[in-house]
């Protein structure tokens, strides 16, 4: 048996690297993604061996991430419940594709995860195994009870790890979990597991790593100019950069001026609310500057179109379906309207706020002529508005008549 797992090194895949070696008596292959998170992937390599592991992955994934998952879903402006920019979730089934990969390449038969039972990474990484390696056989620990019964918490983990002198750093004493790549940070679970809990106070706030906090932000607003090209950001003041380097530019000055902070409680897949605290400074500037283009160049109704099934896509995404044939068949839908979605945008960033400043494009549908207040001529004849409007007033005035119209 050859099972390669999804690796972090951390306390959870450390222990889970020997008990399934022990467990199934089989041959482990480790597999981390540098999806952004940067100085976690040092080393893995040597400690994975030392685990038990013979063979370790770490991919760099970072503009593939930008370019092929980040972007397309910016394209789509999807936010999870109104506020989640859904960084965790839309790097999982990057994480899975390349872990089924390896899978592929190393000739095994399993993929394993350390996800828990409760959340929603346990649907993202699975789903995502079986829309594309349906013959992979998954195991994932903690959804056994013998597991769990030998783990039931982390002081057992850490007991386990000193008895076989496995390498780890890990503490009872962390406050909470986090997960960061390049789209965002997340925190939850320990104290941040109390909904009135505030991470925001002058002895909570060092938690939050890419972003300061708004009151500490520079006392002078800044400018930043955000090329579009069919949707997509290619420019950052008029420097031409990849996927991966727009993130990494933008979130360098969402953080220093104080954006991209949400704190909200949430409906996870599986049936429950959590509590989550997050960090998205790129992600947050780029989807407002995206949306000033798509103002100037969208029309009406796709426009509103397109808005109707944001949620649908979104919750797609946070679901772990991103393999699935309605969220390519929404993409399809979202890349169309995005055709002539070009131009660029001014915002100011200043304590926490984005303010648009400006925005421009050769496709524009804005006339000013026909918007004019001024007396402007154009083909545009407003006394046309007075049949338009009966015409749309017909049928309430139909209701009047036959049946009293509105309670009021």
């Amino acid at each position: 048996m050859k099972i390669v797992l999804a690796y972090s090194g951390g306390l959870d895949t450390s222990v889970i690297v020997k008990w399934l070696k022990e467990t199934y008596d089989a041959e482990i292959v480790t597999f981390a993604a540098d999806v952004g998170q940067e100085e976690e992937l040092k080393g893995l390599d040597k400690k994975a061996k030392a685990t038990g592991a013979t063979k370790h992955y770490t991919l760099d994934l970072v503009e593939e991430f930008a370019r092929d998952y980040i972007f397309p879903m910016i394209r789509a402006n999807a936010i999870y419940e109104g506020q989640y920019y859904l960084g965790t979730s839309i790097a999982r089934p990057l994480i899975a594709k390349a872990q089924v990969d390896i899978a592929r390449k190393e000739k095994a038969d399993t993929v394993a995860h350390g996800a828990t039972g409760k959340g929603n990474d346990q649907c993202r990484f699975e789903l995502t195994y079986m829309a594309l390696a349906p013959d992979l056989q998954i195991i994932a620990p903690w959804k056994m009870e013998e597991y769990r019964a030998l783990f039931p918490g982390r002081a057992e983990m850490i007991a386990y790890c000193a008895k076989h002198k496995i390498p780890v750093e890990a503490s009872l004493k962390k406050p909470y979990s986090m997960d960061r790549n390049l789209l965002h940070i997340s925190y939850e679970a320990g104290i941040l597991e109390d909904p009135w809990f505030d991470p925001t106070t002058e002895a909570n706030k060092a938690m939050f790593k890419l972003s300061v906090a708004p009151e500490d932000a520079p006392d002078k607003p800044e400018y930043v100019e955000i090329d579009f090209e069919k949707g997509d950001a290619v420019a950052v003041n008029g420097k031409k950069l990849t996927p991966g380097g727009v993130m990494k530019v933008l979130n360098k000055l969402g953080g220093k001026h104080g954006i991209g902070r949400v704190d909200l409680v949430e409906n996870r897949f599986v049936g429950m609310k959590s509590r989550g605290v997050y960090e998205t400074p790129g992600g947050t500037i780029l989807m407002q500057a995206h949306r000033q283009v798509e103002s100037l160049t969208l029309d009406r109704e796709v426009l509103h179109l397109r808005d109707g099934f944001i949620p649908k896509y979104a919750e797609l995404v946070y679901n772990g379906f991103w393999f699935a044939p309605e969220r390519e068949m929404l993409q399809a839908m979202v890349d169309e309207c995005q055709r002539f979605v070009s131009g660029t945008v001014r915002l100011k960033l200043y304590k926490g706020n984005i303010i648009t400043c400006g925005r421009k494009s050769k496709y524009s549908l804005y006339d000013d002529k026909i918007a004019s207040m001024e007396g402007v001529q154009s083909w545009y004849n407003q006394s046309d508005a007075t049949g338009f409007i009966r015409l749309n007033g017909l049928r309430l005035r139909a209701r009047k008549l036959a049946q009293g119209g509105p309670r009021v």
